[in-house]
């Protein structure tokens, strides 16, 4: 997990970025509506544009109307706006060059320092230690910058950006940038920085919605050991607690090995997930041990006594209702992205919603899934379940034992220490040249976590990233060295795409969805790092990636598609949402996924934690899979070690261009799902 690109987007224009609360200005009276309307007009955006002189009147008029539609009463007449035109637009290349040499420097400074401040403040409650208290907490979550957009906007700052660095739209990049020098690159990189100007009311309405969704997943536990068959026997152990939707998944997958009662309990875990997605759960079982429930009758008891308890209801479809409408009530503030579905595709992600559509509606309808669901049904020797879409017998095994393994990363990286001093070899094994291996490994320290690990870049040269992971009192295991790999891979990626990117605005890779990318990379590789020749992508890796995809597809299809119904539907109840989602969740199931696992009318698509508390995420992992196989199939023509560690400098230094720019200069084609297609025909038409 690349933690600072969870908790925050990666920089963009970093001086916005950085801002954890947007503007507040103005009398305190007026109305977000209000607060939301420019008070320049036409004539006076004309007047503006025509007292400037310079050969690119396009760029001028697309510079003052942006900025004209940020500007508020507060900020001056319409007057006072011509002459902050006239007298803050770099007409000449020459001072357009110097001006964003000092807005990238200020960048660099502001971006850094928050960056370390944040990291500084959490480590009581990261890092591996004391038991934090309520003051390391508070501290945790402070900000000192706050208000940084606030002041931006007061002092004209992000009014001389936006003038000057304009913003262009997701398809005006990837048109004209197909021809754009980095310097013109750059300066677009720019013009992402001041794109809205969200009062503090406004935000807070979308912090507190973001965080009661948290809330109510972070808590959302079914008692295991209180769940019984309909003969009244328990399957599962009595202190088991799983979290919905993540343990609950995770556990249906691991009765696919030789188990107890395995299918039963893949059965009944099924049934627990269509009561959590109806809502037709009894609420007072969540996160409490007092009741005993059979999922299939639906009945619940209490000391050997059977109650009738209240259904859950919608409260789950509330909690996306209420980010809803806080994505609605932030609309009007983003002039260039007026919907929450624009700013999460081509904002966040900078790619369109019909891109990702017709990408993933490519795989999960190809004729190859039926083959390999035909095949899984050989495997399993029955026919097949809606649950199978988490079928776990493709994954491969390493023919290494694992005990050996761990003896080894036992005795090689005893401490976080020990692992920090050994990056450099790790980074020779891969194929990096010593001098190389020793510059990126000393970019990176590593740290002992509480949790289970991440890591966090720097935002600015001159900071460490950082890898944080667990490690034992007998040392890292080889699950431990296996996640460790993965995050050192995200250090390494952080610390190429700063370091060899030319423009320090352009740091960093297109989208949180590549993050990924070299993450797993290198986990893939992690005996390699240890020194053993890479076996390379097996034949059931493929199948285990191409089923994966089939299943995170089909849910991320059910998450857009709820979005667009509720931006046609804005006065829903919670309750026709709740509705309403189960028919997309359907629709899908039938058109795609009914044809290979049966089942009419599955509503299982929706069972999704991230589609409460994280909406319209969903489609990253499986866009950022697509990416990686992609790329793992372009390097593998680089047999020579230094060769491949070559490419991998040149792919992750491009910087943040857009995907599909990235893409066709990394491996020479637009993303696509044709590469897994194609692979996992090969294996399943033998």
């Amino acid at each position: 997990m690349k933690q600072a690109n969870i908790m925050k987007k990666k920089l963009i224009g970093v001086l916005a970025a950085i801002c954890a609360v947007a503007c507040t200005s103005g009398n305190k009276n007026e109305s977000a509506l209000n607060m939301a309307e420019s008070n320049i007009t036409e004539s006076t955006i004309k007047e503006a544009i025509s007292e400037i002189s310079t050969s690119d009147k396009a760029l001028l008029e697309k510079g003052v109307r942006q900025a004209a539609s940020l500007w508020r009463a507060e900020d001056g007449s319409a007057a006072e706006f011509v002459q902050f035109v006239k007298g803050n637009f770099a007409a000449d290349p020459s001072a357009k060059k110097a001006l964003y040499d000092k807005l990238a420097r200020a960048n660099e400074i502001l971006a850094g320092a928050y960056n370390q401040v944040t990291i500084d403040l959490q480590k009581p409650t990261i890092l591996a230690g004391p038991e934090p208290d309520n003051v390391d907490y508070i501290l945790s979550v402070y900000s000192p910058y706050s208000h940084m957009s606030d002041d931006m906007f007061q002092n004209k700052l992000a009014f001389i950006t936006m003038l000057n660095f304009p913003f262009y739209t997701l398809a005006e990049k990837n048109e004209l940038g197909k021809n754009w020098d980095r310097l013109e690159w750059a300066y677009a990189r720019m013009g992402d920085s001041y794109t809205s100007r969200v009062p503090a009311e406004v935000s807070k309405v979308g912090s507190k919605a973001y965080s009661d969704a948290e809330n109510y997943i972070a808590s959302y536990n079914i008692m295991m050991g209180h769940v019984l068959t309909e003969d009244g026997r328990k399957l599962f152990p009595e202190d088991m607690v799983l979290l919905s939707h993540w343990n609950l998944r995770d556990e249906l997958k691991s009765n696919y090995a030789d188990v107890p009662n395995a299918n039963e309990k893949q059965e009944m875990i099924y049934r627990i997930l269509e009561h959590i997605v109806a809502q037709d759960i009894p609420a007072a079982i969540v996160n409490n041990a007092s009741y005993d429930w059979a999922p299939y009758s639906n009945k619940t008891w209490k000391d050997g006594k059977e109650v009738s308890l209240e259904a859950e209801g919608a409260v789950r479809y509330q909690r996306i209702l209420d980010t809803y409408h806080a994505d609605l009530l932030s609309d009007p503030y983003h002039p260039g992205m007026p919907t929450g579905i624009i700013r999460n595709f081509e904002g966040s992600m900078e790619v369109s919603a019909e891109e990702i559509e017709k990408l993933f509606t490519d795989l999960v309808s190809s004729e190859q899934v039926r083959k390999v669901g035909a095949l899984i049904k050989e495997r399993l020797g029955r026919d097949l379940r809606p649950y199978d879409i988490w079928y776990d017998g493709f994954k491969s095994r390493s023919t290494m034992p694992e005990d050996m393994l761990t003896a080894q990363t036992r005795k090689l990286y005893p401490t976080p220490a020990a692992f920090e001093a050994g990056m450099p070899k790790m980074l020779q094994n891969l194929g990096f040249s010593r001098e190389r291996a020793a510059y990126l490994a000393d970019k990176i320290a590593v740290e002992g976590a509480r949790g289970s690990g991440h890591a966090w870049g720097t935002q600015g040269k001159g900071y460490k990233s950082f890898l944080r992971t667990r490690i034992g009192a007998e040392g890292m295991d080889y699950k431990g060295y296996n996640i460790a790999v993965h995050e050192f891979g995200h250090n390494v990626e952080e610390t190429l795409d700063l370091y060899y990117v030319d423009h320090y605005i352009m740091s960093g890779i297109p989208n949180s969805a590549l993050t990924e990318t070299m993450a797993f990379v290198f986990q893939k590789r992690d005996l390699q790092l240890l020194g053993y020749p890479f076996a390379g992508v097996d034949e059931d890796t493929t199948l285990d990636i191409f089923w994966g995809m089939y299943e995170i597809m089909g849910v991320s299809l059910v998450d857009m598609y709820t979005w667009r119904w509720l931006y046609d539907n804005p006065s829903a109840t919670a309750e026709q949402l709740r509705d309403a989602v189960v028919r997309i969740a359907c629709d899908v199931w039938n058109q795609y996924y009914e044809p290979v696992l049966g089942t009419h009318d599955c509503p299982l698509l929706a069972v999704y934690s991230h589609m409460v508390n994280s909406p319209m995420y969903l489609p990253n992992y499986p866009y950022g899979h697509v990416v990686e196989y992609q790329l793992e199939e372009y390097l593998s023509q680089f047999t020579n070690r230094a060769d491949f560690a070559n490419e991998l400098k040149r792919v992750f230094s491009q910087g943040r261009v857009t995907p599909d720019v990235w893409m066709k200069r990394a491996v020479g084609e637009e993303v696509s799902v044709e590469p897994l297609i194609r692979a996992a025909g090969k294996i399943v038409n033998r």
